[in-house]
């Protein structure tokens, strides 16, 4: 068996262990391709409850819509997301990309759907405000494309089993794993659900090692 053979059996059996483990986690949650945006722009540095908020108030006011964030004052924007945190910022962001979808897709994200995964990447980070995982989080899980999200938890707990080196550049993470994994949308969010649990409820800061599945997998217990 290669090294490459050896590398995908075992980052499937890692996945098979959480999914028998935690069942699935059915994320990202959200109604609507829009909303799955949205709340990737409003999740950076905040967890999901304060999200819930911030996008339950969009919601009430009937605005999760492009012609709705569109023409939402910047002011009214802001008060809506306050529950998101750094909520004057990421009401910019919003914006910022709302304009991004008027101007290069007529305000429609079908034709968005439509562009090729690496090209409107390479569009959706010249958004200000637009980072790797928040533009890959929305062509994984608003759009279907397969791309393979890295982030704080995906780093942590991989560099405690020892497959990865924490400290590598994003795009460097993100080919181990879609290198040695099968290109596969439904995969890769799953795994990535997967990944966010782990980290959140057992690979923690200081890891509860006594509870963790992967316990057998892991090279780096501290």
């Amino acid at each position: 068996m290669g090294v490459k053979d050896s590398l995908r059996n075992k980052l499937l059996r890692i996945y098979n262990l959480l999914l028998v483990h935690f069942g699935p986690r059915g994320w990202w949650p959200g109604n609507s391709p829009l909303e799955i945006m949205v709340g990737a722009i409003l999740t950076q540095n905040t967890n999901w409850v304060n999200v819930e908020k911030a996008i339950a108030n969009l919601q009430s006011e009937n605005l999760l819509s492009i012609n709705g964030l569109t023409k939402v004052s910047q002011k009214k924007l802001t008060s809506l997301i306050r529950p998101s945190g750094y909520f004057n910022q990421k009401a910019k962001k919003i914006r910022a990309f709302m304009d991004f979808v008027n101007a290069e897709f007529g305000g429609k994200l079908d034709n968005m759907a439509g562009v090729e995964t690496q090209s409107l990447r390479g569009k959706l980070l010249g958004v200000k405000g637009i980072g790797e995982e928040t533009a890959d989080s929305i062509l994984l899980y608003a759009l279907d494309k397969p791309v393979f999200v890295i982030d704080a938890y995906t780093r942590r707990v991989f560099h405690r089993l020892g497959m990865v080196n924490g400290k590598d550049p994003y795009g460097v993470l993100q080919g181990f794993f879609m290198d040695n994994l099968p290109l596969n949308v439904d995969l890769y969010n799953e795994y990535h659900a997967l990944i966010v649990h782990q980290g959140k409820t057992v690979c923690q800061r200081i890891p509860l090692c006594e509870s963790c599945v992967l316990e057998t997998e892991c090279a780096k217990r501290i």
